[in-house]
This record gives C-alpha cells, structure tokens and sequence, in this order.
C-alpha cells in the first residue's frame, strides 16, 4: 500500500495536478495560528516562534519511506539542532492518530501537527498533491519572519541542511 501511495503521488505531480500555492519568501512574516498536535491538543505557532528558532517542516505522508527518513535524520541530531536553540515541528496531513503512531514507532522527540484541514499548509503556501497533501519544504523561523527555507528539503541529510542553514545564518 505505501508504494502505491508514493506511486500514485508521484504520477499526480509529473501530470501536473498539484494545487498552486507561493511558499512564503524569506523576510516574510510566519503565520501565527493554532493547529493540533499529534495528541489533539493545540500547538499555538506564535508561542513556537518566541521560544528562539523554530523549523518547521512539511512532510507528504507519515511513515513512508522518505517521510520515515526526513524525521529520522532530525531525531538523530535533535542534540545538535537543540544546541543551536532550534524547536521542531513536523507537519503532514495525516490525522492525530497516524500522527500519534508514525512518532512513537519513530520515537520522534518533537510535536508533529495533524493538519488534516490544511490551514498550516494554506498559512506558509506550501505546494499540495491532491487531497492536500504538502509537497516536502522547510522554513527556519527566528523572532516571527522566516529567515530560510528549503523547497525541496532532503530526507535522510534534512538535519544537516538545516545546521548548514543555521551557521550560514550567523
């Protein structure tokens, strides 16, 4: 089922039908909403942002293989990237209980949020599949404006772009 699904997404996109959206330019300010989190429970993205750096990253599916990856290279450094003061949130259109499963099979050390509704994924402008599925991207976020982003974020380097990214920042 997993390759059918990686698969069939990746048809849609080389046929195009994928819903248009602008991905928020750096220097832009970073949406403050409130989203669910894995637990149901509300992630305010403004209380994110005053904690210091926050990356907030967007992933198609939860536990596929490259989605599976990307989470894995960041729970690998959390150390590292906790180090450099940065706060990470996943985000995929997955329900709180795929959300739920995919961080406890992983033993994710961060908050993922369930936007099943596609207001986080509307908010930052993120590229959809169909259904609403985001496209992988990532934004580096520090005092409310988004200071770096990856449109095409890697999955098993993730943690390294995002320390690169961090020291080309200072």
């Amino acid at each position: 089922m997993k390759l059918s699904l990686v698969l069939i997404m990746s048809l849609l996109s080389l046929l195009g039908l994928t819903a248009a959206a602008a991905p928020l330019e750096v220097g832009a300010t970073a949406p403050v909403l409130t989203a669910k989190d894995q637990d149901g429970k509300p992630v305010d993205f403004g209380k994110v942002y005053a904690g210091g750096l926050a990356l907030i990253y967007f992933y198609p599916k939860a536990s596929t293989p490259g989605c599976t990856a990307q989470a894995c290279s960041l729970r690998d450094q959390i150390v590292q990237l906790k180090d450099l003061g940065i706060t990470v949130i996943g985000v995929s259109h997955d329900g709180p209980a795929a959300q739920k499963k995919f961080k406890e099979k992983n033993q994710l050390p961060f908050t993922l949020v369930a936007d099943d509704d596609g207001q986080v994924v509307k908010a930052f402008g993120v590229p959809t599949i169909m259904f609403g599925i985001p496209k992988r991207q990532s934004f580096l976020v520090k005092n409310g404006k988004i200071v770096w982003r990856s449109l095409s974020a890697q999955t098993s380097t993730h943690a390294d772009e995002v320390r690169k990214a961090v020291a080309e920042l200072k």
